[in-house]
């Protein structure tokens, strides 16, 4: 049996080279979805918060 029969190396085809930029998320993007972006994290920020004073005032109730 030879060695690297379970080796799957290049099966698939050849990878495109990601820059470190694109795998952090901070590779450009379309400046039209920039703003849909932006309220997006807007909106995901309002609900941790939301999220965190809700569990906070539960555990307060907890405590009494």
């Amino acid at each position: 049996m030879a060695k690297g029969r379970n080796n799957m190396l290049g099966v698939g085809g050849q990878r495109k080279n990601v820059s470190r930029r694109a795998l952090r998320g901070d590779a450009p993007q379309a400046a039209g979805n920039a703003d849909e972006q932006a309220a997006r994290k807007r909106d995901l920020l309002a609900k941790m918060r939301e999220r965190n004073e809700e569990r906070t005032a539960e555990a307060e109730r907890n405590e009494e």
